[in-house]
């Protein structure tokens, strides 16, 4: 099986490339990789050798520009569409599995004009634009939030499924803003510091790299003892910490979160495409598995008023969420359609 793995932009998107990756090396199998020079897929994979090679093109959204802008964006997928099949033809390869994001549209496309299979991964409750564009022609279409997906479980690193435990009690609260930080949950965190000192709750708190200077200063001039950093690759030792969370609800944090069994307070970026953090939130709100603020409805009082319930039920229904082995069963499917 000769297999390109495409897509990113963000660390939603490139979490799912980077299971899938390791999962294939598990079995011999190196990739190659084909992204953009935008976002974040060359900080994650440029210096990966789990890859046989790395191609990154210098591709850019569409949905978000206007214009001459959108028609140069769209001219350059175009353009880069020829050069993945000769990538296909050098590699030799046969599958073509995409985790979306703008990055992933010239392969993806690619994929089908040389008749290649092709496997989307929807990360989120609303499918985006390309995945929706491409879902007709696929030759099979993963998505945890859908019923009929031949695979449910999302593809999580494993150490989140052994870091499980049941929550009670809240003696330790993680505020999760993402690598790139979220001004939004930063605040609140600062709002709500001082009545989580008075009830000695520990503060765990990534705030992003652009905030963590003020975020920091802010806990030292209130003499508020807190763990404060920007991005770590061991997340999952502090989620391990922590019996509550307040984070984003992009759809791997959100997973991750559940396979820790870790109930969350969830307040969506309200500016995602077709507003799908509030419908991946939502999804976890109506099994009665998460609580669930907007921006604009958010005050210091709905923090306050979770403190003291008991997280029993809700921590017990996360632990039976998602199953571990994600990715192994999305690779062994394609595998069992390869032939």
């Amino acid at each position: 099986m000769k297999i390109a793995i495409t897509g990113g932009g963000t660390g939603g998107h490139l979490t799912i490339a980077k299971a899938i990756k390791e999962e294939l090396n598990k079995r011999g199998i190196k990739p190659v990789f084909i992204g953009s020079t935008h976002g974040q897929d060359r900080m994650w994979f440029e210096n990966d050798d789990g890859f046989e090679e790395k191609y990154f093109f210098q591709t850019s959204g569409v949905v978000d520009k206007k214009g001459l802008a959108k028609l140069s964006s769209l001219f350059n997928i175009l353009k880069h569409i020829k050069e993945c099949g000769k990538i296909f033809d050098r590699h030799q390869t046969d599958i073509v599995f995409s985790v979306a994001g703008y990055s992933a549209a010239p392969a993806s496309i690619s994929a089908l004009v040389y008749r290649k299979k092709l496997f989307l991964h929807e990360q989120n409750s609303i499918t985006g634009r390309l995945n929706r564009v491409l879902k007709p022609f696929c030759t099979a279409f993963f998505c945890s939030f859908e019923k009929d997906s031949p695979v449910k479980d999302y593809p999580i690193n494993e150490i989140f499924f052994k870091n499980a435990r049941i929550r009670e009690k809240i003696k330790t609260i993680i505020f999760l803003g993402g690598s790139q930080g979220a001004k939004a949950v930063n605040e609140y965190a600062m709002k709500n510091a001082g009545m989580l000192r008075r009830r000695e709750i520990e503060i765990i708190h990534q705030c992003g790299k652009s905030d963590l200077k003020r975020v920091r200063e802010f806990y030292e001039k209130n003499s508020i003892k807190a763990e404060v950093f920007d991005f770590t690759p061991n997340l999952a030792d502090f989620i391990k910490k922590a019996d509550f969370a307040v984070s984003r609800a992009g759809a791997s944090t959100l997973f991750e979160l559940s396979a820790s069994a870790l109930p969350t307070l969830f307040i969506p970026y309200p500016y995602a495409a077709a507003n799908h953090q509030y419908y991946n939130a939502l999804y976890l709100k109506n099994k009665n598995l998460a609580f669930l603020q907007t921006e604009d409805d958010l005050t210091t009082n709905v923090l306050e008023d979770i403190l003291d319930k008991d997280l029993t039920l809700m921590s017990q229904g996360l632990s039976r969420l998602i199953k571990p082995d994600g990715a192994k069963k999305t690779v062994d499917f394609i595998q069992s359609l390869s032939n």
